[in-house]
């Protein structure tokens, strides 16, 4: 049984409750019966046509597709299987995901092999999960079988090319013996540091967790989603498997499509004769990238007033670029309350919090000295140690998340510690790792605060997901403050490195926004340059590494850092031992856009940053 309404989704307490155990599977095909002719998914190619060309699948087809792939798998898989998705960006893509849950198997969302800089990742990640079957489009096939000529012919996985199975094969389908606790896919996220690991995400996982989204950003069935986000990440994925729970059709794009024209996202989110509501989701970054390149020209109208959500995710939010986003769009519409910080994370399928729909962004000062001790003090935005924190909203309906101590026990709302999550949108493990899965996402609270906590509504025994991020609850809403293995501690303070990171961009515009990396070094790992002679071998030291901002290569270096340096001394009281300038492109970045610390790190005490090296490889966004 499938509800018409959100409502139909709760149980007595009000907590969501997915009817008759359905599977995606369940919910796809009420689709197909109920709105066949309608569209469910339109992809954007803008790889020949300036203006892109479109192509489409209703409802009624992307069934037939489903089956069609998912019987061809059946005839060379095993139920449970891993399936891997190696195609480009496209409908084919989106296909080959749903096809591989239809068939019984666990889909593996990866990517094309020519995709550049991910090579030692796929690698990794196909000899984790060991797929059977590869699913692809037939315009990267010979890409994808050139990537697997290497391996011995009896263990290379079949590989099938979507696009070329006919709609009747799909005849031969049956239904899969599964459940609404049967894993549907694998989402990787690893580090530069250990071999990747894939979350088991059930039907139950997806399910909350998308029915969670509807309620906290008021998605309906008349609204449409718009995204150019991998759909190998988390927030590229969910976003696409959306509509199979609720609301409209959604626009895909390529990430390229949107970086090299951000107007192509802004007019895809601006009303339509259809006049539905829209929503969205990106990291940061781009938000300030559509603001200085993605306005209309002169004359050219836009109407954004139908926008009700953008996620604004995947890594911290800046006040700035939300300013200029909405600087650079309230003149067509744009709803101040438009931008949703929001907090979310792979283990939990993705959504755990969000600024809620008929808010704006909210943002507090906090007292950086209090903050870096463990305490979140609000202070005047002009005060000198005054240090922007952006609200992550109101935890989703029926999940859980408190704030833990180094005991284990919940911590009072005011106080920083570890999050630590809990609700049937949690995956149930790592693939293949039961160790790791057990200490990470089967932790159990020692105490809870006596009034107010935020584990109510949990049972006393229950499993906690431990997150690794830092974070602190002010006037019911969550703050995301940093990673714990990411805080530099020197001389015994703590130090937040994006609150390093921030002061260090603002002292000067030699600097590229968005492109400085602090973290702490020993002092037997630092290079001679930065040695001193005699010290602790084992003392802590601030390292920051900077690109160079466009037009700011052949400055001097030297006033640039003793500039920075100055900055972050007066503001944190700590001095940088090494200021590292580098040209665009050096700093370790995550396949999402994040800066990449740990393999920054990596980089500098192994000497790779100096002498203008450019990364070609992107680790992903949870580093370990």
């Amino acid at each position: 049984m499938i509800g018409e309404t959100f409502d139909d989704y709760l149980d007595g307490d009000g907590n969501i409750s997915i009817l008759g155990n359905a599977t995606l599977i369940d919910f796809v095909d009420k689709h197909s019966a109920a709105n066949g002719d309608e569209l469910a998914y339109r992809y954007i190619d803008y790889s020949r046509e300036r203006d892109g060309e479109y192509h489409e699948l209703t409802w009624r087809q992307f069934g037939a597709r489903l089956r069609a792939v998912a019987a061809r798998l059946q005839q060379v898989t095993a139920p449970r299987d891993r399936v891997a998705i190696l195609a480009p960006q496209g409908l084919d893509y989106v296909v080959g995901m749903f096809a591989a849950v239809y068939a019984g198997n666990i889909a593996v969302p990866l990517f094309d092999p020519e995709e550049p800089g991910h090579t030692d990742r796929l690698h990794a990640v196909l000899g984790d999960c060991r797929p059977t079957a590869i699913l692809t489009a037939t315009s990267a096939a010979p890409g994808v079988r050139e990537f697997f000529r290497a391996m011995p012919a009896a263990r290379r996985p079949r590989i099938i090319a979507v696009d070329a199975i006919p709609d009747s094969v799909g005849a031969a389908w049956t239904a899969p013996d599964i459940d609404i606790d049967s894993v549907a896919y694998l989402q990787y996220t690893s580090g530069s540091t250990r071999t990747p690991a894939g979350v088991e995400i059930t039907h139950r996982s997806v399910g909350t967790n998308l029915l969670q989204m509807i309620d906290a950003l008021g998605i309906d069935e008349s609204a449409r989603g718009v995204t150019w986000l991998p759909l190998f990440h988390d927030m590229g994925l969910l976003c696409v498997i959306l509509p199979a729970i609720g609301g409209k059709f959604i626009t895909i794009m390529s990430p390229s499509a949107f970086v090299r024209r951000p107007y192509r996202w802004i007019k895809e989110l601006a009303a339509a004769s259809d006049g539905a509501a829209t929503y969205a989701a990106a990291p940061n970054f781009a938000f300030e990238h559509a603001a200085v390149r993605g306005r209309p020209k002169s004359g050219e109208s836009l109407d954004l007033s139908n926008v009700i959500g953008l996620i604004n995710g995947s890594e911290p939010v800046s006040v700035a670029a939300m300013t200029k986003f909405n600087e650079a769009f309230t003149p067509y519409g744009l709803p101040k309350t438009a931008i949703k910080p929001c907090y979310g994370m792979a283990e939990a399928t993705l959504f755990v919090s969000a600024t809620r729909r008929e808010d704006a962004a909210k943002v507090v000062y906090a007292d950086r000295s209090r903050l870096n001790a463990g305490e979140l003090v609000v202070v005047d935005q002009d005060a000198p140690t005054a240090v922007a924190q952006v609200s992550c909203g109101y935890v989703a309906r029926s999940q859980w998340a408190v704030i833990v101590g180094e005991d284990d026990g919940e911590l009072p709302d005011g106080r920083v510690g570890e999050i630590w999550l809990h609700g049937d949108n949690m995956g149930i493990g790592y693939w293949d790792r039961p160790q790791e899965s057990e200490h990470t996402f089967r932790a159990r609270l020692t105490a809870r605060v006596p009034r107010g906590s935020h584990a109510e509504g949990t049972e006393p025994s229950a499993h906690w997901m431990r997150t690794g991020d830092y974070g602190v609850y002010h006037e019911g809403e969550l703050y995301i403050t940093g990673r714990v293995k990411d805080l530099v501690i020197v001389d015994g303070r703590n130090h937040y490195p994006q609150d390093l990171e921030m002061t260090a961009q603002e002292s000067s515009t030699a600097l590229r926004p968005g492109f400085v990396a602090a973290f702490s070094v020993r002092e037997d790992e630092l290079p001679p340059e930065a040695t001193v002679t005699g010290s602790d071998g084992g003392a802590e030291n601030l390292v920051m590494v900077a690109e160079r901002a466009s037009g700011a290569a052949k400055l001097e270096a030297g006033p640039v850092i003793e500039e920075v340096r100055a900055a972050i001394s007066a503001g944190h009281g700590v001095a940088v031992r090494d200021l590292l300038l580098v040209p665009a492109g050096s700093i370790p970045r995550t396949s999402s856009g994040k800066i990449a610390r740990r393999a920054c790190k990596t980089a500098y005490v192994e000497g790779t940053l100096r002498g203008g090296y450019r990364q070609q490889s992107f680790p992903d966004e949870t580093e370990d």
